[in-house]
């Protein structure tokens, strides 16, 4: 299975973060050096895989689109 935008992030010196934070159980996230374009809260059900294939499709969009997903902050 690829992820390449997960893998870009990591080729830039960013990170790729899964674990709770807080009172949140799951949460994924990817930063770069400059920000963090992607936070996600692991949804009811979601498997693994899911969550991962959902971040790297996330990291896409923010970046095409120039926004950043927060589902942690609102």
């Amino acid at each position: 299975m690829a992820y390449p935008h997960i893998e870009a992030i990591l080729e830039e010196g960013g990170d790729i973060t899964v674990g709770r934070v807080g009172p949140i159980e799951c949460v994924a996230s990817a930063s770069t050096s400059v920000d963090c374009p992607v936070m996600l809260v692991r949804r009811e059900g979601e498997s693994f895989v899911a969550l991962l294939r959902r971040l790297d499709r996330s990291i896409a969009k923010a970046w095409e689109q120039e926004i950043t997903i927060d589902e942690v902050n609102g």
